[in-house]
């Protein structure tokens, strides 16, 4: 036989030893040894009676989540992006109104996926480290008469978190449907889905939950149901179109599932036992273990002379922390230096906060005095090796 054109890859014949890093960015988290071994369980297929079992549990692990009694409860395949390209899918046809509320990237974000798909994008926009009065909403649903308002509630690229009381209300007073990002605040601050009118809630796993990025939890309330499942046109993605993921999950009302795609079943047994620590901790825990720690965090970096980025109290995200890039230096040397000598990863800005911060993440499992400790000693270091410009 004549010998392959192409030999195998030398790379892929050694084994590689990946590094243990501490994972105190923006996401993804560190994954406790007991969540890594619920994803090396057996494999099954993604329509067995345990795999629906399983994801039956995820479903209402995530209504313990967001605090819902909503039916259609589930977890995109894929990472927050999923979620968010699956709400606003589902949720706006071409030409519809569409609300976005811009305080960091991730506005920016929701703002291009609902021009792809044709919708009137209207946008309010708040400078890097603020966010919206209720009032400034109202006047914006008025104006704008959209169907659908979209807000981030954990502004990662900014370390903004932005209240939520109240808006709900004004949605609905205004026959808009209220969709929230939680991506990375779900876990770590208080949220209602319910009791505060939130109509499409979503997250991801890789950042309080400590689980794999690939799974997506997500929540339509029934008014979004109704605005879903009658289009007048078909989602623009089939992968995440609302009507087959329901049916897939069995939050559809029907008696027999239909294949739709291979879900990714290692993740749901991963996220399956994230929310199961998640449930055992009791929400109102974590979330007084984020606020507390995150405090302990902000007094140790002003006390070191650094200044947190977002001034008010009220509006610091408690699972992400900006801090204003330090003066005279490059923030890009500081994180390297940290990484390379501490094996810490924190990162600078994202979107409107490129070069203006510096990101640290306090999640789940790493929300912890002693990770700030070493955060502060890992700052310390750097900030005394690093090259200081005269300017």
């Amino acid at each position: 036989m004549a010998s392959l054109p192409i030999p195998p890859p030398a790379c892929l014949l050694k084994p590689y030893a990946v590094p243990y890093r501490y994972m105190l960015g923006p996401g993804p988290s560190n994954v406790p040894p007991r969540i890594l071994a619920a994803g090396a369980q057996s494999m099954l297929g993604h329509m067995h009676a345990e795999t629906l079992e399983i994801m039956s549990h995820i479903t209402s692990g995530i209504q313990y989540a967001f605090q819902t009694q909503n039916e259609v409860t589930l977890a995109v395949s894929g990472p927050g992006h999923a979620a968010m390209e699956c709400a606003l899918f589902n949720s706006l046809e071409p030409g519809e109104s569409v609300l976005i509320a811009v305080n960091g990237i991730w506005g920016e974000r929701a703002a291009e996926i609902a021009e792809r798909i044709g919708a009137k994008v209207n946008t309010i926009v708040q400078a890097a480290g603020g966010y919206f009065t209720n009032q400034e909403i109202e006047q914006a649903l008025v104006k704008y008469k959209p169907v659908l308002l979209f807000l981030c509630h954990g502004e990662s690229s900014t370390g903004v978190l932005h209240p939520l009381d109240g808006i709900g209300d004004l949605c609905h007073k205004h026959n808009c449907l209220f969709l929230v990002d939680s991506v990375a605040a779900l876990g770590g601050t208080p949220v209602y889905m319910d009791k505060q009118g939130i109509d499409i809630l979503y997250t991801g796993s890789q950042k309080v939950l400590n689980a794999p990025p690939g799974t997506a939890p997500i929540s339509f309330s029934e008014r979004a149901c109704q605005k879903a499942f009658n289009r007048k046109s078909k989602p623009v993605s089939y992968f995440l179109d609302l009507s087959w993921l329901a049916n897939y999950w069995g939050c559809d009302g029907k008696a027999m599932r239909i294949y739709h795609h291979t879900g990714p079943v290692t993740g749901f047994f991963t996220l399956r036992e994230a929310l199961c620590i998640l449930a055992e901790t009791g929400l109102e825990n974590s979330w007084k273990r984020h606020k507390e720690v995150a405090e302990y965090f902000h007094k140790g970096l002003e006390d070191m002379g650094l200044k947190l980025f977002v001034s008010e109290k009220k509006a610091r995200l408690p699972t992400v922390t900006t801090i204003v890039s330090p003066p005279g230096y490059d923030w890009k040397e500081i994180t390297a230096y940290i990484m390379k000598n501490h094996h810490i990863e924190i990162s600078g800005g994202l979107g409107p906060s490129v070069g203006m911060v510096l990101r640290v993440g306090l999640m789940g499992c790493n929300s912890s005095k002693p990770n700030v400790d070493m955060v502060l000693a890992a700052l310390a270091d750097a900030l005394k090796h690093c090259h200081k410009s005269r300017v």
